[in-house]
């Protein structure tokens, strides 16, 4: 266990009791949709979408492929690797902005398809910032000794979202799943604090303005383009950076620790420029900022739980490191974690 850091939650009224992630998994669609390809699809060049954006491909998930798809096959390999059978699967997160319909959850049809009987399960809406809000989430129900196992995952079709003529969105994102098992761990410190944050004066920063009870699918707003993805990305970036450097400072100050003592910063992979302005801001080397945007793209609540899974299996992660992962998203939404692995 490491000792050269304060943990936050030995202030609180669980004692004894640590959340740790037991495993990690993700999925990403095989189609891959390159810059060359878009350029035959909307005005616009490798070049371009490259400099602004570090975005070289992303991954598009077929037809008949759906957000609970893409989840259960992430979270069947975190089960895999934390040696956690369907049974013992206590409750399920999913937190995503594509659900599979309005109604049910998209937890539920996760819980049927990996056969978790017994799990209780519902979504969260945070959108890119939704992975984190899920582990908070969760880690409390472990805490808490109300469950022992949870299953989290961030999970995303936003293909189905996207305005496949609009230049300034469609380039950004991919379709694609991370999951993470959830359980206490003796001798670890595990998930040791999240900060979460939100500002609804800006939430028309960032919105999918149809399909809820404000604007309901019809012909007219379908023909208006309301159910798709919408961005204001100048104020955007600038939010984001602001909020990201925030919250990442503040989980720090709460462990009492500075950036030299973590070994992987995994930011939102959501555009280079961004994360190298975090990155600048924050301190980090290049060594410590984990980046897998130039294959992916934006996956939403997705992103950091990919590229937590790379980071682990490509063995940038070894247990004891310290992790940091940071997020921004619609709402909007920010939050930041620090974990012990």
């Amino acid at each position: 266990m490491n000792k050269h850091f304060t943990n936050p939650r030995a202030k609180n009224n669980f004692v004894g009791r640590t959340c740790s992630i037991a495993g990690v998994g993700s999925y990403v669609p095989d189609k891959i949709l390159t810059n060359a390809d878009l350029e035959k699809m909307v005005e616009t060049t490798d070049e371009w979408i490259t400099s602004r954006t570090g975005i070289k491909e992303r991954r598009i998930a077929a037809a008949n492929e759906f957000t609970s798809d893409l989840a259960t096959k992430a979270a069947e390999r975190a089960m895999k690797m934390a040696g956690v059978t369907a049974e013992q699967i206590d409750l399920i997160i999913v937190a995503t902005l594509t659900p599979d319909m309005p109604c049910p959850s998209t937890a539920c049809f996760v819980q049927h398809k990996i056969g978790a009987a017994r799990a209780a399960a519902f979504d969260i809406g945070a959108a890119c910032s939704g992975f984190i809000y899920a582990l908070e989430v969760g880690q409390q129900f472990i805490l808490s000794r109300t469950y022992e196992t949870v299953l989290v995952i961030g999970a995303e079709k936003l293909s189905s979202i996207v305005n496949w003529t609009d230049r300034n969105t469609c380039v950004l994102f991919g379709d694609g799943a991370g999951a993470a098992i959830l359980q206490h761990r003796e001798n670890s410190h595990g998930l040791l604090t999240a900060v979460m944050g939100a500002d609804g004066n800006k939430a028309d920063l960032l919105s999918v303005p149809g399909g809820g009870s404000k604007c309901p699918a019809t012909p007219e707003s379908v023909s208006a383009g309301m159910h798709y993805l919408r961005m204001d990305g100048k104020e955007t970036f600038k939010n984001a950076v602001n909020a990201m450097v925030s919250a990442a400072n503040e989980a720090m100050r709460r462990c009492d620790i500075d950036i030299t003592k973590i070994k992987c910063v995994i930011p939102h992979q959501a555009n280079q420029r961004i994360i190298d302005a975090v990155g600048d801001r924050l301190k980090t080397t290049p060594e410590q900022l984990f980046v897998n945007l130039h294959k992916y793209g934006n996956t939403s609540a997705a992103s950091v739980a990919i590229a937590l899974d790379e980071a682990v299996n490509s063995g940038k992660i070894s247990r004891g490191d310290l992790i940091l992962l940071v997020v921004f998203g619609a709402g909007l939404t920010w939050g930041a974690a620090v974990i012990e692995w």
